[in-house]
């Protein structure tokens, strides 16, 4: 009978990170999971760690993205993890369009986000509520998530495969900040976003569950368990607003924000590093 990954010690972990962080910067596809897809949240984030200890690039900020129901009973969370590496975050001003790398043959998506960018570092003993998280955000700006894996079955095989592979994050774009989000009348904050023309997808910062600075202090308390810290200057990508959008090299995927903010992203095949 195979063994567990827990079983199988750090040497597993190790592998799985690497034949993911090896396939990500070749720019090429893996055919299935490399290893035993973990099966706890804390298996899953132990490569995750390994995968961001191996990785040549700093972390610059993190990805949240909501747990399917399904899976939260089983797991005992309702959002996920995972890093955004310094490479990877772009900018787009109004009205632009920005290039942004795909794996040819992996999993692919565009998701309009809002963005904090934090304008001071997180103290160790911050407690974690809407009112004391405000005053250490710098700004929310308009966004996307650019979600990728060289493994195109990542989602398919639940939050675990998702969390191992950097939490299927190939980067983000940080738009224009948004000016009097600070209400947090969420619902207003809206997001719509079109591919190759045809609209994808509505919504507003009011689908992330319980808004975004509820994602906000997800994250610090799940940070602060895993050792690691927020500094001023962060990204934080705070969870999809109009869906998952699958896109191919060649898409473009179109983004209107609340305020007149408007951008375009256009998918390109992923070149090794």
């Amino acid at each position: 009978m195979q063994r567990s990954l827990a079983e199988q010690g750090p040497s597993a972990d190790e592998a799985i990170a690497s034949a993911f962080r090896a396939a990500r910067l070749d720019a090429r596809a893996l055919p299935g999971f490399p290893g035993i897809v973990p099966a706890t949240l804390a298996e899953a984030y132990r490569v995750q760690d390994a995968a961001i200890a191996g990785f040549p690039d700093q972390v610059a900020g993190w990805k949240i993205a909501g747990i399917a129901p399904e899976w939260r009973d089983r797991l005992g969370a309702a959002r996920l993890a995972g890093p955004v590496m310094r490479r990877q975050v772009r900018f787009a001003s109004n009205g632009t369009e920005m290039p942004f790398p795909v794996f040819p043959d992996g999993f692919a998506a565009v998701e309009a986000e809002f963005i904090l960018c934090l304008g001071q570092d997180i103290p160790d003993d911050l407690t974690a509520s809407e009112d004391g998280l405000l005053p250490y955000v710098g700004a929310l700006h308009a966004g996307v998530e650019t979600a990728g894996s060289p493994f195109a079955g990542i989602n398919d095989l639940g939050p675990c495969s998702v969390i191992s592979d950097l939490g299927n994050n190939s980067g983000i774009i940080v738009g224009p900040a948004i000016s009097g989000w600070e209400n947090r009348d969420w619902a207003r904050l809206t997001a719509r976003c079109s591919i190759n023309g045809e609209l994808a997808g509505e919504g507003s910062a009011a689908r992330v569950m319980d808004g975004p600075l509820a994602a906000f202090g997800f994250l610090v308390t799940h940070l602060r368990a895993r050792g690691y810290a927020l500094k001023a200057g962060d990204y934080i990508s705070t969870g999809m607003t109009t869906g998952i959008h699958l896109v191919a090299p060649g898409d473009l995927a179109e983004f209107e924000f609340a305020g007149g903010i408007r951008f375009s992203a256009r998918a390109v095949s992923a070149r090794p590093v």
